[in-house]
């Protein structure tokens, strides 16, 4: 297994993706895929219900994979290793790296199929795919650093013509002071780990200005999306020094340079998703951006890293969570919207295609 793929499959969110597009080769596997991951839920039979089932006419008449209909992982794993994926291109790629990020979730267990993705002898088995994934043009630009041009998202229509938030400074202050209050909270009413309350789950401040590259991507890539149906693309140049997370060391890095310590908050959520129950960090980014203006979380750091548990010692782990791919966040006043014109961007309702208005 090469570095590339090996960091794709590390990661709950590239997992996923390769899951995804192996239930797009090959239907017989996306119908064990369903099943499995309807019997690995930890939600099966309350939260999620089985309502529908494919049948053996939709399977594809010119492939060779057939799989029973109570398939087992050790039934799946052969079809996944014989699914030919020549081809994978990244119009198949771009809708399942979406369903991917739509997929995240930080509050709860993760769903069946992403239980299904990391058991070891699927993980083994979509080596090979996943390796054909990294080689598409999309996946190779997946590492790349910020662009110096870059979009905002304001997701309001074109009547509403708000300028960028140029005070990312008292937004910091408030997020410390937030969150600092929010751990003596939760220190204070000692819940267990078997408790439904769900707290901040987010290793990010929310309110910041973030930029992506790429428009209409943008726009789909969003964890716990909001189903926004207008979206107004604000074209922005960033200068300033810029942190790249491309790897889980360069996160855990941060971390330890610039230690706050979240483990009341995060407790039970971050328990919930990735199985560990410890002490948790996360970057202190008042301190960050008195040594950079911006981090950027590449599409490869996004799925190798994001939604699960990075080790920093024996003691203490953190999480990304609620940080979309290819999305910069800027922590001081140094980006600037430039003069080309605005994008309004609208769809009829969550799960349309994005349509560019004006």
């Amino acid at each position: 297994m090469n570095a590339e793929t090996e960091l794709l499959l590390a990661g709950p969110r590239g997992r996923r993706l390769c899951l995804e597009l192996a239930m797009e080769l090959n239907r017989d596997v996306g119908s064990a895929v369903f099943n499995l991951g309807y019997d690995l839920d930890p939600g099966k039979g309350t939260s999620r219900v089985m309502f529908a089932l494919m049948t053996s006419e939709e399977t594809n008449d010119d492939d060779d994979t057939h799989l029973p209909a109570a398939a087992s992982p050790e039934d799946l794993a052969p079809a996944l290793l014989c699914l030919d994926p020549s081809g994978l291109n990244d119009d198949l790629i771009r809708p399942a790296l979406e369903r991917a990020v739509s997929t995240a979730m930080y509050w709860q267990p993760p769903d069946g199929e992403d239980v299904l993705a990391a058991l070891p002898i699927i993980r083994e088995a979509l080596v090979p795919l996943a390796t054909r994934v990294m080689a598409t043009p999309s996946m190779q630009r997946s590492a790349q650093p910020r662009q110096t041009e870059q979009w905002a998202i304001d997701w309001r229509g074109p009547d509403d013509p708000a300028p960028l938030d140029q005070n990312p400074q008292q937004r910091l202050a408030q997020w410390g002071r937030n969150i600092r209050a929010d751990e003596i909270r939760w220190k204070e009413s000692a819940r267990g780990l078997d408790s439904n309350w769900s707290g901040d789950w987010w290793s990010i401040p929310l309110g910041l200005v973030g930029t992506v590259g790429r428009i209409p991507g943008g726009l789909n890539l969003i964890e716990d999306s909001l189903g926004w149906e207008d979206a107004t693309a604000i074209p922005v140049r960033g200068a300033g020094r810029t942190y790249e997370i491309h790897t889980a060391d360069d996160w855990t890095a941060l971390c330890r340079k610039f230690p706050l310590e979240v483990t009341a908050s995060r407790r039970n959520d971050w328990f919930h998703v990735t199985g560990r129950d410890g002490r948790w960090l996360i970057p202190d980014w008042e301190r960050v951006a008195g040594e950079w203006d911006a981090v950027h979380l590449s599409t490869l750091g996004y799925l190798s890293s994001a939604g699960r548990a990075l080790h920093l010692d024996e003691e203490w782990a953190s999480v990304i969570a609620g940080w979309d791919p290819d999305r910069t966040i800027w922590l001081t006043d140094v980006v600037r919207e430039i003069e080309r014109p605005r994008q309004h961007w609208h769809r009829a309702q969550q799960g349309d295609a994005w349509t560019q208005v004006s």
